[in-house]
């Protein structure tokens, strides 16, 4: 690669870590905001997607990758958060049976 085509790589790679940081102090921001809890969730939830998302496509070079893997990749994630979804019903039942009381 020419020496052009590594400082453009550098110069995109600084400018989405600075907005990973910006997004990072908006959240802190939100965080200290006194509104209801239903709307803080709401802008933290976007501002994590925006965030992952730039995080996926550019340091996990997503972006160079064929669009194949990222159609395998995408329903395989929602796969296993919806399994690991399934084990929050059974730490909220070993809340109530209590199975190692004496």
């Amino acid at each position: 690669m020419n020496s052009s085509g590594h400082q453009s790589s550098l110069t995109m790679y600084l400018l989405v870590y600075v907005a990973i940081l910006v997004i990072s102090a908006l959240q802190i921001l939100i965080a200290y905001q006194n509104i209801d809890a239903y709307r803080i969730f709401i802008r933290m939830l976007l501002l994590a997607i925006v965030q992952a998302g730039l995080a996926v496509t550019f340091f996990m070079h997503m972006r160079s990758e064929k669009r194949t893997l990222a159609l395998f990749l995408l329903p395989a994630a929602v796969f296993v958060l919806a399994m690991m979804n399934m084990f929050w019903y059974d730490s909220f039942r070993l809340l109530d049976m209590r199975p190692f009381a004496h």
